[in-house]
């Protein structure tokens, strides 16, 4: 509005359209929900009505909606929907969410509010501010017209009988109209925030949208986990263990083939199947370890410490089983931190220390080597950082030139297994089962 060619350009009369339709969907709007409530409750001693005042509730919905589209006739910028979308298809799952939500009852209040008041507002403004200037400029073409060249009506109240008179009213009109343009403008701006201010999602409801997003993708992770685990299981029990039968077959075949060409064969076959299996169990090691699922995060990283090439000295005493997910993450984070400290580190010696107190797991990878580590440079720190931040972890790296390097991980959590009702120690019984 402060722009020297405001009364030029579209946005007054787009002001003028904002606040013109605002008049017209109160007016619908009063005549309907009056309407509703009227025959609804009337009609609610024989339970027909019930449905009509249930309608009337939820107009405000309809109207919201309304206006939120109409708020692009002024630019007042896009007002998102704050509605959830209903957790089942169909029409009493959509009732049922929308009569709970906040926002719809504030969204009727807001329509009660324009029906009853708003909407004269706009009109009044518009006919003020507007037709009442027009009709001043247009007094020398009543005249002229209606008024025979001998007389006009002005705004019905002023009757104009000389044509210098009639001019004056006109110029008079031109300069009212193009302040009432200004005024409009503002009109249609207050009117414009005052809809946004009372149809905006407020901040108990974006805080609960933060919780069910986060819900959600906790439950991501589970099904993620847990189709991990099937994979798994489905590799081990299917695939590993007809590659078992297959070397075992070719092995006794080798034995059984006299010297020549064939035994050659089947030696060459017997080695192929051997390092398809062992691909396979790496594999399988890769997707979710057994032992992690069997017999917890300690039995797990024992038994990564006793793969790693570094010699690793393990210091974990987690008293139970942890939720599957947490396991799963703080696991993957130990094997990656040891597979850095194994190719980038140059370390003779690491460390993995941690513990679960007060509800929460504190994994620490410590390495002799020369430091430096830039997560960003495609040591996969960054991936692991994602994980653990759905599980709402954290993760932090200490690498200054010339080491030591600490990777320090912690993961809200809660023991869901003592080591008793397991009847077993984690690391004994790995070591027993896995030799």
């Amino acid at each position: 509005m402060s722009r020297p060619g405001f009364l030029l350009s579209a946005w007054p009369w787009r002001s003028v359209g904002y606040l013109l339709s605002g008049a017209v969907a109160g007016a619908v709007a009063l005549v309907g929900i009056g309407t509703l409530a009227v025959v609804g409750g009337a009609l609610t001693v024989v339970l027909v009505g019930l449905p009509l005042l249930v309608m009337s509730a939820l107009s405000g919905v309809v109207v919201a909606g309304v206006e939120r589209r109409r708020l692009r006739m002024v630019d007042a910028g896009p007002v998102p929907d704050p509605h959830r979308a209903p957790a089942a298809t169909g029409l009493w799952a959509w009732l049922t969410t929308r009569l709970r939500e906040p926002s719809t009852w504030r969204e009727l209040g807001y329509t009660l509010l324009f029906a009853g008041l708003l909407w004269p507002v706009d009109a009044l403004a518009v006919t003020v501010a507007l037709f009442f200037p027009v009709s001043m400029a247009a007094a020398p073409l009543l005249m002229a017209t209606v008024g025979d060249g001998r007389e006009a009506k002005v705004l019905k109240q002023w009757t104009v009988t000389t044509w210098p008179t009639a001019f004056a009213v006109a110029v008079l009109g031109l300069l009212l109209l193009a302040a009432g343009l200004y005024a409009l403008g503002v009109v249609a701006g207050a009117r414009a925030g005052l809809t946004r201010a009372l149809l905006a999602s407020r901040d108990g409801e974006l805080d609960a949208r933060v919780v069910e997003l986060s819900r959600s993708r906790v439950r991501l992770v589970d099904a993620f986990e847990a189709e991990r685990r099937r994979i798994e299981r489905d590799l081990h029990d299917g695939a590993q263990q007809r590659l078992v039968a297959l070397t075992m077959t070719l092995g006794l075949a080798r034995l059984d083939a006299p010297p020549g060409p064939l035994a050659d064969q089947l030696a060459k076959a017997h080695d192929e199947a051997g390092k398809a299996l062992a691909e396979l169990r790496e594999l399988i090691q890769g997707i979710h370890p057994k032992v992690l699922a069997d017999y917890g995060l300690t039995a797990a990283v024992a038994d990564a410490a006793d793969r790693s090439v570094v010699p690793v000295d393990v210091d974990l005493p987690v008293p139970g089983r942890l939720d599957q997910a947490v396991e799963a993450a703080a696991y993957f984070v130990v094997c990656e931190a040891l597979a850095n400290v194994a190719k980038h580190s140059g370390a003779g010696r690491a460390e993995v220390r941690g513990r679960h107190s007060r509800g929460r797991l504190l994994l620490e990878v410590r390495d002799d080597g020369r430091g430096g580590a830039d997560p960003s440079a495609g040591s996969g720190l960054t991936g692991l950082a994602d994980r653990v931040s759905v599980l709402d972890g954290t993760l932090s790296l200490s690498s200054p030139p010339g080491g030591p390097t600490l990777l320090r991980v912690e993961f809200p959590c809660e023991v869901t297994e003592s080591a008793q009702a397991r009847g077993t120690d984690g690391v004994t019984a790995q070591r027993d089962r896995y030799g």
